[in-house]
């Protein structure tokens, strides 16, 4: 396939465009393609303790659909270095000052559509890491709240499909896979 053209329908927070496209035998088809930035999702860990650091907020298309919030990674539009993108947003979203990071790789959200790219990141932490409330920055009304779980909770919760957030599984299967020794909870 080849790119013919590419207008605007809506440029805003994020970007809608009409792409033009031609087929190998010849064929003209139209395809949307929703233009977003790069983004981050970190789960923060404590080994020692064994748990991890989720957030929830309102969000309007799940209110829409008519469900209650859910739990959801930590993770931020990124402007800067994803590192420090992640960093920030820990500390904003739930109060938590993270050094080390283990960069996980970086996964297209929703590649037949939408430009997204996320940087997934695991991250461990301990008690004296928790500095501040969390919750969100004002100006952006995020009403964030921030939940420390014992990682066999959210294992059971995503054995039970509880786990909604994509970010979430993705980075709750990635630690069970590189550390397995902090969770109890079998594997069905």
């Amino acid at each position: 396939m080849k790119i013919i053209s590419t207008s605007p329908l809506y440029e805003g927070w994020l970007n809608l465009r009409m792409v033009r496209l031609r087929t190998d035998d010849g064929i003209e088809v139209d395809r949307h393609v929703v233009e977003m930035r790069r983004a981050v999702a970190v789960l923060p860990y404590d080994p020692e303790r064994r748990l991890a650091i989720t957030v929830s907020m309102p969000r309007t298309p799940v209110m829409l659909a008519g469900l209650p919030d859910m739990m959801e990674a930590i993770a931020g539009i990124s402007e800067d270095d994803p590192a420090d993108c992640t960093r920030r947003e820990a500390m904003e979203e739930a109060g938590v000052r993270l050094s080390e990071l283990v960069h996980l790789g970086q996964i297209w959200s929703i590649p037949s559509v939408v430009t997204e790219k996320i940087d997934y990141f695991l991250a461990p932490y301990a008690a004296r890491d928790r500095v501040a409330a969390g919750g969100g920055l004002i100006e952006e009304q995020e009403n964030i709240s921030v939940h420390e779980l014992s990682l066999d909770a959210l294992w059971t919760m995503m054995a039970r499909k509880e786990i909604a957030d994509g970010k979430l599984a993705i980075l709750l299967m990635a630690l069970r896979l590189r550390r397995p020794d902090l969770f109890s909870v079998p594997v069905d």
